[in-house]
């Protein structure tokens, strides 16, 4: 390494993966390349994202909240909430859309750490998924990466099958079509042989391998470029699909069931020290489909598939993972890389096939243009998810999945490797509390830039709320953020709020009591055990914090409980009327420009 070389970065993003679904966390999955970087890195057990996919790629690049960065919500969900709704749920998301925070893409308030680091003298590259912005002023280019092959949309059919109708049901519309974008130009057309992580993988090492070219022609030492590689997956959100060779390998495994697993999954967490063996895991919640013995054989075999499928889409991420290590290897640059790995959020545990307004539209859909039989699922003309028994499998003891604030939504895998700083801890078990906020100051630090705040060539930006995570990583704090520290959550009418060990918890029925609740992490890390009525004075002091982090960030609550709400409006936005780009309607493609509009936007009203 050259003296005072400036370190690369590499920051890989599963979408949905469980806590335990990596094999250097507890799972029977086939992952030896994120292993590999646990061996010699640092795995936590206490990281931390938010509870849905584009909020936390927002808060990855921005280092602050995503109610601040634009991406308050999915904006797929405050387009039509009814169509995910529940008729025990009082949500309703109108009031929050077209509000200043809940853009739905990466707003002018924020400046990415890839355009800082772009800035700074780092070639900049993205392969994977984007979800943060839909048209060509919303893109990567525009926002730091000078070579990026982007999935726009936040879901996508892996194989890029997509059959051709008039109309679909309003959920499908922005989960079929697979609208890459390179380089600031809509892909027309993606190859025959396109599969998501293999094409990704292939891009990042078209990248890298241009990048070491130009190092090797600029002959001055300080004129050559580190990089920075931007590498989040689309696997293994739904639809669940993989090449069969990596599926195969899971014929029959989980013929036991979701519960079978994960009891193996908790014994494993316990045997490698990631849990002690006295750790009550919360109890399963999934009253809106069958337990596995209620199942027929052939419910049975069917879903077994679908997990076998997810299986699959692991390990091949996995692979293509291992690709871009080998390669930083062979040229002498793994251990002048930062590399992080996590995943956005917990695992997707939605059981779509049982919300009323979706039911009958979706079935209809998926009989006409799929093939879900017990042999092809996985395949690309296939579409299926696994539901919230198998996700909790993967979440355990943790409360919960995705989309929820619970432990179970929030808490992630995570493997951090940069040997240069993190000395003692090579290996090591960690159980520092962080969120993925953190990524981006340290960063910034162990690249030598600063960022801007206040302004940002000639507009106003926020600083970041995350912390720097190099003095810990070196040894030289005991920890990356204060004892007491506060941080919040809150996703489409969920929230929490967690001080040290204590974490208030809101969960809207029908899956929580639609009050506020508390837990002690360090004693009941599964949140079990409600302290509500036992510490009232506790509970008091972590709602007055929630408000103070409500009023900061700029939630728009959802329910009295969460705040002075505020109701919709007849100037809002309509239903329907949110994207800029309706891609997915027929030639829309052809001439995307006709599918672009503006998008009106609110002053923030005073909410409390």
């Amino acid at each position: 390494m050259a003296p005072n070389k400036r370190p690369n970065f590499l920051i890989i993003v599963a979408d949905d993966l469980g806590f335990s679904d990596c094999g250097c966390f507890g799972s029977e999955i086939r992952t030896p390349n994120i292993d590999r970087l646990a061996q010699d890195g640092i795995r936590f057990t206490d990281f931390h994202a938010a509870a849905a996919c584009s909020p936390t790629r927002s808060m990855i690049l921005t280092g602050t909240d995503h109610h601040i960065a634009g991406l308050g919500n999915l904006i797929e969900v405050t387009n039509s909430p009814k169509q995910t709704s529940t008729k025990e749920s009082r949500i309703a998301t109108e009031a929050q859309r077209g509000m200043p925070g809940y853009e739905g893409y990466l707003n002018e308030r924020v400046v990415t750490f890839s355009e800082l680091l772009r800035d700074g003298g780092y070639k900049t590259m993205l392969a994977g998924k984007w979800h943060l912005g839909l048209t060509k002023k919303r893109s990567p280019l525009v926002r730091g990466f000078e070579r990026s092959f982007a999935l726009l949309p936040g879901a996508a059919n892996h194989y890029g099958y997509d059959p051709e109708m008039e109309e679909r049901p309003i959920w499908l519309q922005t989960t079929v079509t697979a609208l890459h974008m390179e380089d600031g130009e809509y892909v027309q057309q993606l190859p025959r042989d396109f599969y998501s992580s293999n094409a990704y993988g292939d891009r990042m090492l078209q990248y890298l391998r241009e990048w070491k070219e130009e190092e090797e022609k600029e002959k001055e030492e300080d004129k050559k470029r580190p990089f920075f590689g931007y590498y989040p997956f689309s696997a293994p959100h739904w639809p669940l699909q993989a090449p069969r060779e990596y599926i195969n390998h899971y014929r029959g495994m989980y013929d036991d069931g979701p519960e079978a697993l994960r009891q193996r999954r908790l014994q494993n967490l316990i045997r490698l020290g990631m849990i002690s063996s006295d750790t009550l895991p919360h109890p399963v919640i999934a009253d809106e489909v069958k337990e596995w013995e209620e199942m027929t054989e052939e419910q049975r075999k069917l879903s077994s598939r679908a997990m076998e499928a997810y299986a699959g889409m692991v390990e091949c991420m996995d692979y293509n993972i291992g690709r871009v290590i080998d390669y930083l290897d062979e040229i002498g640059e793994l251990d002048n890389t930062f590399i992080m790995f996590m995943s956005d959020n917990g695992a997707e545990g939605a059981a779509y096939e049982a919300m009323p307004l979706l039911k009958r539209p979706l079935q209809e859909y998926l009989e006409r243009y799929y093939d879900n039989s017990l042999e092809n699922i996985g395949n690309g003309n296939s579409f299926v998810w696994y539901g919230p028994r198998w996700a909790q499998a993967a979440t355990a003891p943790s409360r919960l999945f995705k989309a929820f604030t619970t432990e179970g939504g929030v808490r992630v895998p995570c493997v951090l490797r940069y040997p240069p700083v993190h000395g003692k801890l090579d290996g090591k078990i960690v159980d520092a509390f962080a969120t993925v906020m953190d990524i981006a100051p340290t960063i910034l630090e162990l690249s030598g830039i600063s960022h801007p705040a206040p302004t940002y060539q000639g507009r106003e930006v926020v600083s970041m709320r995350g912390s720097s995570m190099v003095s810990w990583l070196k040894g030289e704090t005991d920890r990356i953020h204060e004892v007491d520290f506060v941080q919040g959550w809150e996703f489409c009418g969920k929230a929490a709020i967690r001080k040290g060990n204590w974490k208030a918890v809101f969960i809207p029925k029908p899956k929580g009591p639609e009050k506020w609740q508390l837990y002690n992490l360090s004693a009941d890390p599964g949140e079990v055990h409600d302290l509500a009525e036992a510490h009232p004075e506790i509970l008091n002091e972590m709602i007055q914090l929630w408000e103070i982090y409500s009023d900061e960030v700029g939630v728009i609550p959802l329910l009295p409980e969460l705040g002075k709400f505020i109701e919709a409006t007849e100037e809002q936005m309509p239903e329907d009327a949110w994207m800029e780009y309706e891609y997915w309607k027929p030639g829309a493609l052809k001439n995307p420009e006709a599918f672009t509009r503006e998008v009106p936007r609110f002053q923030r009203l005073n909410t409390r």
